[in-house]
Formats: structure tokens, C-alpha cells, sequence
């Protein structure tokens, strides 16, 4: 059965698939049935006296300015697993990005650390169902991404020096595709919310049908006190100037309540940065991943969240707050253009 490759749970796995397993790593940069582990020790290799079929090409070099290939897949297929670890000075000056299917523009554009939930260039853990963060920095994603044609995953470091150290591994299955499964989509942006209107815009302009699955916020604080008190919005399918679904704070939204009070991972929701430095503004990071509560769309998409604090008179205070986001979704394909990502400069967190 086709569906047995999506992987559906614990439930499915005694059952017996035709899908074939592959994994992409700098030991088998093609994945190839038999590929694995050929490469020749040079002298001065740790694996030198060991000689081929050892550990000789674990991991690769990003050349600065420049965009490396990690996977072109003849599908179809789909990912399952994907492993990454690195510095972190590649979290935010390198890019990740996704292609299904021959199109031309990304469907995942993100920064490489931001795409697994690491925010402002930090490296911290995180224990959820799609993403999990492992000491020391070990970048892992569970979201399933289907393909029908092809799909090709490259990273480009923008960064003014070599990285090296790259280590990956994407693991895939080669089967047929459901008609109804749809494409893998994310996202990222950032802004500093005005006074007059303190809203962030994660998603705007999304067309076609499909469902939004999952939130990341990477959140600088700019001014004392509270920051949490905006609420998260949805507007579906043409709605004007009143979404269809409101959340009641951002705290709730992300699955904690009176102002949160200490970190938290869990398996969908979670509050894993609270980073509190003497000299450094508060950064905050959170998660919300909508597996069990996926909201869908048949026509297009825009999703905001807005920055409130409190003023001393019991009002609410408008924030002018640095807030990176990353917005997950599925969707048919075509997908509508992506805002051009910032340069480096953009990106780097205060």
C-alpha cells in the first residue's frame, strides 16, 4: 500500500510496505543502492590506517557565498527524517530550502537553525513530535514531505567564510504518492511591529487549499514588563478584517497561561528560550505545532500575531518588538511567491 510509506504511527509499523528506504548523507551524496561509505582515505585522515568502507567523508564544507546541493531525489517519495548538525554561526547565514517537484521557487525557505526551531542564532534543546533538538545541537526533523517527480534540498551559506563541519543525514522512502497528499511549505519573516499597528505578519498571500500546521516565533523583547498579551489570528478564505479563528493571548496560544513563568517542550506545544543575559534585551522562543489540530484552508490564507503589554493603568501597551517567525503549512501546488528573505545583515539577531 502507497499510504504505508506516509508513515502513520506505531500502528502501521508491522505492516509489510513495497516502499524503499534511502538516506542521503555525505557517505552517499546520492543515496544509492550500495553507494554508501566508498570514499578513498587520503593521508592525514582520522580513517587513514582504517582504509575504505570507514569513516572517511562524514560530513562536508559549505564554501562560503555559495549554494551546496544536499539531495536531488527522482521521485516518487517522501522525506521522512532529516539530521543536521553544525555551528551555530550557520543558524541564521545559512539558508535551507526545499523544491518539490521541478518548480523554480522554493516551497521551504528558511534559516537552518529557525527551520528546527532554534531562534536567534542560539542552540538550546527541544522535545516535540515533527522537531526534536538534542544535545549538542543535533537539528532533527520528523515532518513528512511528499514528492511525486523530484525534489532537491540545497543549503547556501551567506556567511563571508567557509563553514566546515556540516554533518546530514535525510532519510526518504520511494513509493507512490496519495492523489490527496499535498506539499510540505515553510516559511520564514521578520519584523519589528509598529506602534501604530503592533501585528507580525507570519503568513500572507497563501493561495490554494491545504492546511496550516505549525508556528515558530523567535521574540525580542524591546520594553520592560509583559510581552505576551496579543492574540494569534486566521484569516481563512477571504475573511476581511475579522478572522475567523482568534486566540485570547500569546501565552495561551502556545499552550501556557498567566504569563508562562518558566520553560517548557512538550510534544506539541512549547516555550523552550527564556534567555535572560545582563546586557542583552530578553529573548524569548515558541512552538506550536498542529498535528492533532491542523487548520484548513480552501482558498487562501493570512496569519498574524499581535505584540501587547500592559500599561500601568491596566490598559494595553503597544509593542514595538523584533519578532521572527516560521510559518509550516501543506498546500497544493502552485505555490504563491515568498517575500524576498532579508540579507545576513537582516538576519542576525540584536
Amino acid at each position: 500500500m502507497a499510504d504505508l510509506a506516509m508513515n502513520f504511527g506505531l500502528g502501521s509499523l508491522p505492516l509489510l510496505s513495497n516502499a524503499k528506504t534511502r538516506s542521503i548523507c555525505a557517505e552517499n551524496p546520492r543515496g544509492e543502492v550500495g553507494g554508501a561509505a566508498k570514499a578513498m582515505p587520503q593521508p592525514g585522515d582520522p580513517g587513514a590506517d582504517l582504509g575504505q568502507g570507514w569513516k572517511i567523508r562524514p560530513c562536508i564544507t559549505l564554501p562560503k557565498q555559495s549554494i551546496t546541493t544536499l539531495a536531488e531525489i527522482d521521485g516518487p517519495g517522501i522525506i521522512q527524517h532529516v539530521w543536521i548538525t553544525v555551528d551555530p554561526k550557520a543558524y541564521r547565514d545559512c539558508i535551507l530550502r526545499f523544491y518539490w517537484d521541478g518548480e523554480k521557487t522554493p516551497s521551504v525557505e528558511v534559516p537552518l537553525g529557525d527551520f528546527f526551531a532554534c531562534g536567534h542564532a542560539l542552540r538550546y534543546k527541544v522535545s516535540s513530535l515533527p522537531v526534536a533538538v538534542n544535545p549538542s545541537g543535533g537539528f532533527n526533523s520528523y515532518w513528512p514531505m511528499p514528492f511525486r517527480k523530484n525534489c532537491t534540498i540545497t543549503v547556501e551559506n551567506q556567511r563571508w567564510e567557509d563553514i566546515g563541519g556540516f554533518f546530514y543525514q535525510i532519510t526518504y522512502a520511494l513509493d507512490a504518492v496519495p492523489e490527496a497528499a499535498a506539499c510540505f511549505h515553510a516559511q520564514w519573516r521578520r519584523s519589528v511591529t509598529p506602534i501604530e499597528r503592533p501585528e507580525h505578519v507570519l503568513l500572507d498571500g497563501i493561495a490554494g487549499k491545504g492546511q496550516y500546521v505549525g508556528t515558530f516565533i523567535a521574540w525580542t523583547q524591546l520594553a520592560n514588563g509583559w510581552w505576551g498579551e496579543g492574540e494569534m489570528k486566521f484569516f481563512i478564505d477571504g475573511d476581511g478584517p475579522f478572522p475567523t479563528i482568534c486566540g485570547t493571548g500569546t501565552e495561551d496560544y502556545f499552550g501556557g497561561a498567566w504569563g508562562f513563568g518558566d520553560t517548557f517542550s512538550t510534544a506539541f506545544l512549547g516555550y523552550p528560550l527564556w534567555r535572560r543575559e545582563p546586557g542583552e534585551v530578553p529573548k524569548h522562543c515558541l512552538y506550536r505545532w498542529h498535528v492533532m489540530d491542523p487548520i484548513r484552508f480552501e482558498k487562501n490564507l493570512r496569519v498574524t500575531i499581535q505584540a501587547l503589554g500592559w500599561r500601568p493603568n491596566g490598559k494595553y501597551l503597544p509593542l514595538q518588538d523584533d519578532i521572527a517567525s516560521v510559518g509550516y503549512w501543506y498546500q497544493t501546488e502552485p505555490h504563491a511567491a515568498f517575500p524576498k528573505i532579508p540579507e545576513p545583515s537582516g538576519r542576525w539577531p540584536r
